[in-house]
């Protein structure tokens, strides 16, 4: 049996990129995963049944996120979904990834941008947050994904940089006040990672060559890498561990 045989976990953002590759290894650990998308079904769809097609248990969970929908949607859809699987309608396990990024340095950030990236990135996860608590058991796992870009100097990620910063803050600040119900709270800051979204950056021989350099590993992250962090932190082996940001950015820029 898996380290996570009979938990139920919840990932944002899971039809592509980091937050596929924590659906699978969650699953391939035992859990069975709500593989959360907002528009992209047949990806989720993809992410899915890939984890059944290996013996794992998942099913695809749409809901839009922000501040014009409901979380409290999402958690009643999750629950639905849960009893077509005779599972009561608890939650162990919280990923908060999904998210975007929108460039912009302190003479070209909008203000609509800034209030989405905000929204999505710190408002969203903190209300996911409030309302997995009645539902989430003694132990249960909150993990934020945040980014390295709070670590190092990034001017032309500002307003992202901004909302991650606030989400780590969120984890520090619930830390303590959840540590009675032995439920940890940690964020995982990834470097630059293959996925979509940093498509631009080793899409050309020459471009993947210059972002591979900012690691001491010399090579970009595969998702794999964030997740295999991010299960180890689902797992008991952390239950020591809260509060804290584990740097997974392979040692960019030190």
């Amino acid at each position: 049996m898996g380290s996570l045989t009979g938990k139920t976990a919840l990932v944002t953002g899971a039809s592509r990129g980091i937050g596929r590759a924590i659906a699978q290894r969650l699953a391939a650990d035992g859990a069975l995963v709500a593989v959360h998308y907002g528009t992209n079904h047949a990806a989720a769809q993809e992410t899915t049944d890939h984890i059944i097609t290996n013996g794992g248990r998942a099913f695809p969970l749409h809901a839009p996120l922000g501040a014009s929908h409901s979380v409290t949607g999402l958690y009643a859809e999750l629950d639905s979904r849960l009893s077509q699987f005779g599972e009561p309608p608890a939650l162990h396990i919280l990923v908060n990834n999904a998210g975007f990024h929108i460039p912009g340095t302190i003479s070209d950030i909008t203000p609509d941008d800034f209030d989405r990236l905000i929204d999505i990135h710190a408002r969203t996860p903190l209300f996911l947050i409030q309302h997995a608590l009645p539902r989430m058991p003694s132990g249960g796992r909150i993990i934020n994904v945040t980014s390295v870009t709070t670590r190092i100097a990034h001017p032309t990620a500002l307003a992202y940089t901004m909302a991650k910063a606030a989400l780590q803050s969120l984890t520090q600040a619930l830390a303590k006040d959840l540590g009675p119900r032995r439920i940890t709270i940690n964020n995982v800051a990834p470097g630059y990672t293959r996925t979509d979204l940093n498509r631009h950056r080793w899409d050309t021989p020459e471009e993947e060559a210059k972002t591979a350099g900012h690691s001491v590993f010399n090579r970009i992250a595969d998702p794999s890498d964030i997740a295999d962090v991010t299960a180890f932190l689902a797992s008991h082996n952390s239950r020591w561990i809260t509060g804290q940001t584990i740097d997974a950015s392979g040692g960019t820029h030190l």
